[in-house]
């Protein structure tokens, strides 16, 4: 049964993934792509390789909360956890599919509130799954610095 729960850690969150990867598979090459950007923007094929580890490591964070579930404190961290992960699709959607570079920026600004929060929750219940969000946290400033660097430019 773990070894389920923890496949199904993984590809929820890389479902998530997924769906904000509809927006940007088409618009990376043309909307996006006219956009002006600060010189230190990533090249574009960095980012799947970076976001498919980022979404795996959340998973496993996921999963290590999920097997606490009989401590009091672990509904509260899923129902954050799974926030911040509807806010990581919607900011695709946003960004990409409606080309709203400054609403983008402003739910980013949020998503890095909400995962702060979850490391927060994490932590109370498992110190590695805290650790495990880390470099999605710094992962996410970095975006959010991009965000708001095209923002300025454009």
């Amino acid at each position: 049964m773990k070894k389920i729960e923890f496949i199904v850690s993984i590809l929820i969150c890389q479902l998530a993934g997924i769906l904000g990867s509809v927006f940007t598979m088409s618009e990376i090459t043309n909307w996006y792509s006219i956009l002006e950007k600060p010189l230190w923007t990533p090249a574009s094929w960095v980012f799947g390789p970076v976001w498919i580890t980022l979404y795996t490591l959340m998973g496993v964070a996921l999963y290590l909360v999920w097997q606490k579930r009989n401590v009091s404190n672990v509904k509260k961290a899923i129902l954050v956890f799974s926030f911040q992960l509807v806010l990581n699709a919607l900011w695709s959607i946003i960004f990409f599919g409606l080309h709203n570079v400054f609403w983008a920026l402003v739910e980013i600004i949020i998503l890095l509130g909400s995962i702060i929060w979850t490391m927060f929750e994490f932590n109370k219940i498992d110190k590695r799954a805290m650790y495990l969000l880390l470099p999605y946290l710094l992962w996410v400033c970095v975006a959010t610095a991009l965000n708001y660097n095209i923002w300025i430019l454009n």
